[in-house]
């Protein structure tokens, strides 16, 4: 399989935060902002891997700034790294007034998700590989290297001390 940019699986999706979204507290509940985000990742991840992908984790979220209804959200989101089976996809999510066109949008939240390619019978399948087009790919697809080293090494040490 030949490499791909992570321009071929870029997507954007967008939410007019309404009523319905709300928490306790009057802003968009996280939830609804994570879900968001999901479903931007998984579009990306399956683009890329030609196929059906599932979420395998959710590594890291970080909410910036609340949400509020009226608010148009718009998370973008690219493939970051690739491995065998496996890929990292970012998401960037950022909120403007829906009745204020020419508002600088605001950073909002910022996750990184891992998926799974799988075939039609749910196990791990082949994917291309990923091919950096400039400097700020090639940033991003090494510090997912670092976030994957990370979660690997956690993972063993968690599991090794469960065994003593």
């Amino acid at each position: 399989m030949e490499p791909l940019p992570p321009s071929f699986g870029r997507v954007s999706l967008t939410l007019l935060a309404g009523p319905v979204h709300v928490n306790l507290l009057g802003n968009v509940h996280g939830g609804e902002v994570m879900r968001l985000v999901d479903s931007t990742a998984g579009a990306v991840a399956q683009r890329h891997s030609g196929g059906p992908a599932v979420t395998a984790a959710m590594d890291e979220m970080a909410f910036l700034a609340p949400v509020h209804v009226g608010d148009i959200l718009r998370a973008r989101a690219q493939v970051n790294w690739a491995g065998h089976t496996s890929m990292e996809v970012g998401v960037r999510v950022e909120s403007e007034p829906w009745n204020r066109a020419g508002t600088e949008p605001v950073h909002v939240a910022s996750a990184y998700l891992v998926f799974v390619a799988i075939d039609a019978d749910g196990r791990p399948r082949e994917i291309p590989g990923l091919l950096p087009q400039d400097a700020q790919e090639v940033r991003r697809m090494r510090e997912a290297e670092i976030r994957r080293a990370h979660r690997l090494a956690r993972k063993t040490e968690i599991d090794e001390g469960r065994l003593t």
